[in-house]
C-alpha cells in the first residue's frame, strides 16, 4: 500500500518538476493549453482552486493575455465562501450561537461532500500536490471532518487518497475511532494499532466487557485474513500467566461471532488449539462443530480417546461450542439420546467441566417434562447438584426451554414457579450465570403473554422484577438498573412496575452506594409519578431518605 502512495507521490512529483522548470513548453500545443485554462477559467470561483497559481504559470507561458484572464476570473467569482461566511456572521450577530453556527455550516458542507465526493479526483490531489497536502494534515485534527473521512472510507474502501488519510489518523493517534472502520483492515500497520487499542479497552474496562467484546469481535471478523491474524495474536497472549484467561475468553466470543455471521471457522479453532497433534480426535471434533451437530460414531472417537493412558489435552473438548452441544443434548427437553451412548455424553460434558458422575441424576430429571408440582420430589438433589457450574448451566438451559413455551404461565398456579425459583439458586451461587440468567428474565418481562387477563400479566411481569432484584442483591446491580431505567426511558412499560421494582430495591439496599448506582437510579427515585406516592410528609419515608443521603454525600447526582 506504501509502495503505491510513493509510486503516486514520485509521478506527481516528476509532472511538477517539469512544470516548474517550463520543460513542457515544447511539448504542449499552446492554443490547446489556451484552450483548457479557458475553459477552467470560465468555472464558477476558480479563482479559489488550490490550483489556479500553477494554471496561470501555464496560461501566461503559452501566450495567454492577462487582460482576458482578469475578466474570465472576475466574472466567474461568485464568492460562495465569502457569502457563506456573511450569513454566518449575520446569524452570530443575530444571536444564534458561535458552535450552533459552526456545526450547521460543517454540517451542510459534509453532505454537500457526501453526495458529490469523487475518489478518482481524490486521488489526483497527489499527483498535483506531489506531497501530502497540509490542509489534509489539518483537517484530521478536527473530529467532524475525521468523522466524514471514516463515512467515505467505509463507502469508496479502493480510494488511495481516503486510505493514506486513514493512516495518517492512525499516526497521529486518533486509531480508537476507527475500530469498525473496514478500510483499516487493509492496512496492516493501521490495523495492528487498532486491534491494540481494542484489546487494550476489553482488559481495563471489565465492567462493560460485553460492548468491548462485540466492538472487538465486529472488526476481528472483518475479512478471513483479519479474523486469522487477530487470532493468533490473542492465542499467543492467551499463554501468558497474567490476563492470560481474560484473552482466552476474548477469542472464544470473537469465534462465537463468526459462527453468528455464518462463517465456518473450525480450521482455524483445530490448527490454532493444538489439535492436529491428536489426529483422530481432532478428525471428529472438527466434524461435529462444522456440522454443528453432535453424532454418536464421533462422540464415541472422542471418549474413547478420553479414556486412553495419554488423553488429548482438556482444551480441545472446551470449545464453547462444542460444549453448548453437550449441554443441549443433554439437558433440553424432547431430546432423545441412545441409552447406549448417553454415558459417552455425560462423561465427556464431566470431564470438560472437571465435574465427577453428578449430571446423570440431573439429565434424568430435566430430560422428562416436568411441572412444578412434580419436581417437589427431586427438589433437594436437584439443589445439591447446583452448586457444579456445569450443572447449573445445564438448569438454565432446560428452565428457558420450559418457561419460554407460550403456555407455560397460563398454565402455573404458583406466585413463582419452580423453575424459576431454581434460577434464584443458582444467582446465589454462581455471579458468571448472573448475565446468562438477566438475559432470560428480560425476554420473559418483554414476552408477550395475551392468554392472560391484563391483570395476571402484571403479577407475572413483579413475580419476574422480584427475579431481578434478587439479581440486584447478589451483586448484578448495574446492569439491572441500567434495564430498567431504558425500560422506563423508553415509556412502553407500565408505570406501575417501574413503582414497584424501585420500591423493591429501596426496601433491600442501604449505603454506602458506587457513583454510578446512584447516578442511574436517583432520576427513578426523584421522579414524581414514580415516587409521589411513596413519599410521606417528613423525611423518614425510603424516598426521602434515599434523596437527602445520596444529595449528601454523591456531588455527582445532577
Amino acid at each position: 500500500m506504501e509502495e503505491e502512495f510513493e509510486d503516486r507521490h514520485w509521478d506527481g512529483g516528476d509532472m511538477m518538476d517539469e512544470e516548474s522548470e517550463g520543460g513542457d513548453d515544447n511539448l504542449e500545443n499552446p492554443e490547446q493549453v489556451l484552450a483548457e485554462c479557458a475553459e477552467k477559467f470560465s468555472t464558477p470561483d476558480y479563482i479559489m482552486e488550490p490550483g489556479i497559481f500553477s494554471q496561470l504559470k501555464r496560461y501566461f507561458q503559452s501566450g495567454g493575455n492577462p487582460v482576458q484572464v482578469i475578466e474570465q476570473l472576475s466574472q466567474n467569482y461568485t464568492a460562495v465562501a465569502q457569502m457563506a461566511n456573511l450569513i454566518a456572521e449575520w446569524l452570530i450577530i443575530g444571536g444564534v450561537k458561535v458552535t450552533d453556527v459552526q456545526a450547521m455550516v460543517e454540517n451542510h458542507l459534509k453532505e454537500m461532500i457526501l453526495k458529490t465526493f469523487d475518489p478518482k479526483k481524490a486521488d489526483t490531489i497527489f499527483t498535483e500536490e506531489g506531497e501530502t497536502p497540509a490542509w489534509l494534515t489539518e483537517l484530521i485534527e478536527h473530529p467532524t471532518w475525521r468523522s466524514l473521512i471514516y463515512r467515505l472510507a467505509e463507502e469508496y474502501p479502493d480510494c488511495l487518497m481516503l486510505n493514506f488519510t486513514i493512516k495518517l489518523i492512525s499516526d497521529a493517534g486518533f486509531q480508537g475511532e476507527i475500530t469498525s472502520i473496514s478500510t483499516a483492515a487493509q492496512q496492516l500497520e493501521v490495523f495492528s494499532r487498532v486491534l491494540k487499542t481494542s484489546i487494550v479497552s476489553f482488559l481495563t474496562n471489565p465492567e462493560d466487557w460485553q460492548n468491548t467484546t462485540r466492538e472487538c469481535a465486529k472488526m476481528v471478523c472483518h475479512g478471513q485474513h483479519t479474523y486469522v491474524y487477530s487470532q493468533v495474536i490473542i492465542q499467543v497472549l492467551a499463554r501468558e500467566h497474567k490476563g492470560g484467561s481474560s484473552m482466552k475468553r476474548l477469542s472464544q466470543e470473537i469465534t462465537k461471532c463468526a459462527q453468528k455471521n455464518g462463517n465456518d471457522v473450525t480450521p482455524i479453532t483445530m490448527a490454532l488449539n493444538g489439535a492436529s497433534a491428536h489426529p483422530s480426535a481432532c478428525q471428529a471434533l472438527t466434524s461435529m462443530l462444522s456440522k454443528n451437530s453432535l453424532n454418536p460414531a464421533d462422540i464415541t472417537v472422542l471418549y474413547k480417546n478420553y479414556n486412553l493412558p495419554d488423553p488429548p489435552p482438556m482444551d480441545l473438548i472446551r470449545t464453547p461450542q462444542f460444549l453448548e452441544l453437550l449441554v443441549d443434548a443433554l439437558f433440553k427437553p424432547g431430546i432423545k439420546l441412545n441409552p447406549d451412548h448417553k454415558p459417552k455424553y455425560i462423561y465427556l460434558l464431566a470431564y470438560a467441566a472437571s465435574v465427577c458422575e453428578i449430571q446423570e441424576t440431573v439429565h434424568k430429571i430435566c430430560n422428562i417434562n416436568k411441572g412444578s408440582s412434580e419436581l417437589m420430589a427431586d427438589l433437594s438433589n436437584l439443589y445439591q447438584c447446583l452448586k457444579f457450574p456445569v450443572v447449573s448451566i445445564g438448569v438454565i438451559r432446560w428452565v428457558e426451554c420450559t418457561v419460554t413455551e407460550p403456555s407455560y404461565f397460563k398454565l402455573s398456579t404458583e406466585h413463582t414457579p419452580l423453575h424459576l425459583a431454581l434460577l434464584d439458586e443458582v444467582v446465589t451461587l454462581h455471579p458468571l450465570l448472573h448475565t446468562q440468567i438477566l438475559d432470560l428474565l428480560v425476554r420473559l418481562f418483554e414476552s408477550k403473554q395475551d392468554e392472560l387477563e391484563i391483570l395476571v400479566q402484571l403479577e407475572m411481569r413483579k413475580m419476574v422484577l422480584d427475579r431481578m432484584v434478587n439479581l440486584l442483591c447478589s451483586g448484578c446491580v448495574v446492569p439491572v438498573v441500567k434495564y430498567i431505567k431504558q425500560c422506563w426511558q423508553k415509556g412502553d412499560t407500565d408505570i406501575s412496575l417501574i413503582r414497584y421494582f424501585v420500591t423493591e430495591v429501596l426496601e433491600d439496599i442501604g449505603p454506602p452506594y458506587s457513583s454510578e448506582f446512584v447516578n442511574l437510579f436517583m432520576p427513578m427515585v426523584e421522579n414524581d409519578e414514580i415516587t409521589g406516592t411513596m413519599r410521606g410528609d417528613g423525611e423518614n419515608d425510603p424516598v426521602s431518605e434515599f434523596i437527602v443521603y445520596c444529595k449528601a454525600n454523591y456531588t455527582t447526582v445532577g
